[in-house]
């Protein structure tokens, strides 16, 4: 890529957006720790720096700091929430606590309609998050924009191309937000805009040559749009070195391997089938903990590869893995490495993967959210049915279904998940919502069926909408969706008695319940 903006993460719940925001704009983007090193940063050449909010106050004794080298990188930087205080401190301003905390949406008056600011009108709506704020500026700098409690709301260096803002840009509740990103990214940071998905696609495989050179690989291909962008990508890269292995490990949902097959058959790939269900159940045996499950998928899932690659390296060895990580995955995964947020669960494809692997792994999509990944799907002539299929986690069922994995449990789940997906579709409602599935829980509930006492397990429906998967809300599925749901599950899956509609969002639960 020619032009990449480093985003340095201090803890804000909107750190992710504001590296979406930046791709949305066609910039291509890197969210890194507040504490990366100055090579970290260096070796993307940034042509500017965007610093994160953060929950801690400036004067806390363990507040994340800025780093010196930053200000003299040349470089623009924008500081946003806690960004602008930690500029504003380091340059000589003042920041202290705010006589009112400020939550929500204010109004934001236009002091100078410029630089950042430039061409918007006055007021404008805001989204505030903040405790703390700028009481006297650092020395030289201007303001932009007040609000009614803040003062300093916007504020400028333009010869040093310093920009700080007290407000989110990034969220929709900051309906201008996308403008003011415009303008640092290009008019101030004099971005192009060359991040589209025919770019990296080029990008992309050109790396892939180079990287793989002749060498064999084998893609772990599961059907989804994740591994089959990956798949296509590195084949046009290099072509018949690369083999595609799917793994039946038992933890599909009802038809998917079938349907997996023949896809691809028909895309021209070639794909090794392994039949691994028995080995995968018999790994899970007694295990109920879903980290564990994870990792022992994630282990498995290895084992089995690096066996079919001895089966099939016939006069040269297949060296390399391809998988199709994913941005969030890796952010999830290994957030401990931010320095600023705790791991929420363990990705069997990131942080599930054995120590000694016997694999290099290629991980083409590993910086792409997956609305990106769809759009160079699409641009790679992916059918819809590939690009818009149902996100469905690597562990498969296992993390669908509480405590441990039995066949007996995999059966009922199927079953009850096939009709989720068959209502959902039905009702036209398929690409409205982002994910949607069952959830077979370890709970049984008294019940009444035929004039007849029952004692039965409880099914969780769960749907939600998102853009990308970091956060997303729960589904308002209409009533007759959800009745007709309930009452065929109770109906036609053995062993249940009771349906449940899970409204949580995220923050704070995750999509998937393990």
């Amino acid at each position: 890529m020619t032009e990449t903006i480093v985003v340095l993460d201090y803890g804000s719940q909107y750190t992710q957006l504001i590296a979406r925001r930046v791709r949305e704009l066609r910039v291509y983007c890197e969210l890194l720790p507040h504490d990366a090193s100055r090579e970290e940063i260096t070796r993307l050449a940034p042509r500017g720096i965007i610093l994160s909010g953060g929950p801690n106050s400036v004067y806390d004794s363990d507040a994340p700091t800025l780093a010196d080298f930053l200000l003299d990188l040349d470089v623009p930087i924008l500081g946003i929430c806690y960004g602008m205080q930690l500029l504003a401190q380091a340059l000589g301003g003042r920041v202290e606590r705010s006589a009112r905390r400020e939550y929500g949406h204010a109004t934001l008056h236009i002091d100078r309609a410029e630089s950042l600011l430039a061409n918007l009108p006055s007021p404008i709506s805001v989204w505030m998050s903040h405790g703390d704020q700028v009481t006297a500026l650092p020395p030289d700098f201007v303001t932009l924009a007040h609000s009614d409690t803040c003062p300093y709301a916007a504020i400028a260096h333009p010869a040093r191309k310093i920009y700080a803002l007290q407000f989110h840009p990034e969220v929709a509740h900051t309906p201008q937000g996308l403008d003011i990103l415009r303008h640092f990214l290009y008019d101030i940071c004099g971005c192009v805009g060359d991040w589209t998905p025919r770019a990296f696609i080029a990008t992309t495989i050109e790396q892939m040559r180079a990287r793989i050179g002749t060498a064999r690989a084998l893609c772990a291909l599961s059907g989804g749009v994740d591994s089959s962008v990956a798949a296509t990508l590195v084949g046009k890269a290099i072509g018949e070195q690369l083999v595609c292995v799917f793994v039946d490990h038992g933890l599909l949902r009802a038809g998917e391997a079938r349907a997996v097959v023949e896809l691809f058959e028909r895309q021209g790939l070639e794909i090794v089938t392994v039949d691994a269900r028995a080995r995968f159940l018999d790994a899970l045996r007694g295990v109920t903990d879903p980290e564990a499950k994870r990792k022992i998928i994630g282990a498995e899932f290895i084992r089995v590869f690096e066996q079919t690659a001895q089966s099939l390296a016939r006069e040269q060895p297949i060296r390399f893995l391809v998988q199709g990580t994913l941005y969030p995955d890796v952010i999830e995964s290994r957030a401990p490495e931010r320095r600023a947020a705790a791991r929420i669960k363990t990705h069997h494809n990131v942080g599930g993967l054995p120590d000694n692997l016997p694999f290099e792994l290629v991980e083409p999509l590993r910086y792409l959210f997956k609305d990106e990944v769809r759009a160079v799907g699409l641009e790679l002539g992916l059918p819809e049915a590939v690009v818009y299929r149902q996100p469905f986690p690597g562990p498969g069922l296992a993390v669908r279904l509480l405590g441990e994995v039995t066949q007996d449990g995999l059966e009922t789940l199927r079953a009850a998940d096939a009709i989720v997906r068959e209502e959902i579709e039905r009702a036209g409602l398929a690409r409205a919502v982002w994910q949607y599935f069952a959830v077979l829980t370890p709970l049984k509930t008294v019940g009444v069926m035929g004039d007849a006492r029952t004692y039965e397990n409880v099914v969780a429906v769960r749907a939600v909408t998102s853009t990308d998967g970091m956060t997303a809300d729960w589904a308002r599925l209409p009533d007759a969706v959800l009745a007709r749901i309930s009452n065929r599950i109770i109906n036609e899956v053995r062993g249940v008695n009771r349906v449940v509609y899970d409204i949580t969002s995220k923050p704070p639960g995750t999509i998937e319940w393990e």
